[in-house]
């Protein structure tokens, strides 16, 4: 869902999709993504508005993407057998994102 959300980082107010909601003892943090900044943060359900219909046909300026069929690797090291692999990860390390940034540059 789209909505308008304000970014405590960028100090405005965005367009932004809502991926994630998480309840919290003082009311809810909405994780999101910014269409027009290719950023992600998190906002408290008091700083989200609804979306104006003239707001919602300006085209976003970010979309998000995967690469297809890349998987993030890393390596493996076992102390006890002193071996090094590199194997399957559930994320991207920030070496590796720091790579492809300037492969991209």
């Amino acid at each position: 869902q789209v909505c308008v959300v304000f970014s405590e980082e960028l100090q405005c107010w965005c367009r932004a999709l809502v991926e994630s909601v998480r309840r919290r003892a003082d009311g809810c943090q909405l994780g999101c993504f910014l269409v027009d900044y290719a950023k992600y943060c998190s906002v408290a359900s008091e700083n989200v508005r609804v979306l104006a219909r003239a707001f919602a046909k300006i085209p976003y300026r970010a979309k998000q993407c995967r690469l297809h069929c890349t998987k993030p690797l890393t390596l493996h090291i076992d102390y006890c057998e002193n071996t090094a692999k590199i194997g399957p990860a559930k994320r991207w390390d920030a070496a590796a994102i720091q790579y492809f940034r300037k492969l991209l540059e």
